[in-house]
């Protein structure tokens, strides 16, 4: 299975933003972002040309992508998904992807990062309604309740991740249980409750040229 292997602090440096990839390190000043604010490279520094319309657009593109840990075939699958859908393209797309059995579980602090978050899922360390799920792009819906499995529940990687949590806060629209290593999805998010720094509109009309 194809994956991104170099370092992930050249991906947040290349966008120009935090994308939270490394877990605790993007809260502290170790974080790239606050230490080498620029591209990485030889010429990150050097003289910026102008920006055409489709880099823009292409850039949009490739923060939304990477925030989530997707490649370019999984990601366009996603948009494919959305745009068959009876929602606005762009919002359908995001709430596609934070519906991802990843996401969820970075976003309720049972990990550091979606990255961790997967790796984790894999291994068989998660729940979904009492059932083992093994795939991190599965796709949650309202009212399902994501668990640790009871055997890794002494684990002090998860008890960790919760107390790092802490820092990022959990979203209004899902409720943690922390002492029994629980959560629930209480509704999918509006648009207007995901604070990712990402203007859809941009990736929609990047593939409908």
């Amino acid at each position: 299975m194809a994956r991104y292997t170099d370092p992930v602090c050249r991906l947040c440096r290349r966008e120009g933003i935090k994308l939270f990839l490394k877990g605790e390190r993007c809260y502290t000043d170790k974080c790239a972002i606050e230490r080498r604010n620029y591209a990485p490279g030889q010429h990150g520094q050097g003289r910026r040309r102008k920006i055409s319309e489709y880099a823009v657009q292409l850039r949009e593109k490739q923060r939304l992508k990477r925030m989530y840990g997707l490649l370019e075939k999984q990601f366009r699958r996603y948009f494919d998904m959305a745009e068959r859908s009876r929602d606005v393209t762009g919002e359908a797309l995001v709430t596609l992807l934070e519906r991802r059995l990843d996401n969820m579980v970075y976003r309720l602090g049972m990990a550091n990062s979606r990255a961790e978050a997967r790796q984790l899922i894999r291994h068989r360390h998660f729940m979904v309604n009492g059932r083992r799920v093994n795939i991190p792009s599965y796709l949650t819906k309202a009212e399902d309740q994501i668990s640790v499995v009871e055997k890794s529940r002494s684990k002090d990687l998860f008890r960790t991740a919760m107390e790092i949590s802490q820092k990022r806060g959990v979203p209004a629209w899902l409720e943690i249980d922390a002492e029994n290593f629980t959560g629930k999805i209480l509704k999918l998010p509006d648009r207007d409750e995901l604070t990712i720094p990402v203007n859809e509109r941009l990736v929609v009309e990047l593939y409908s040229k």
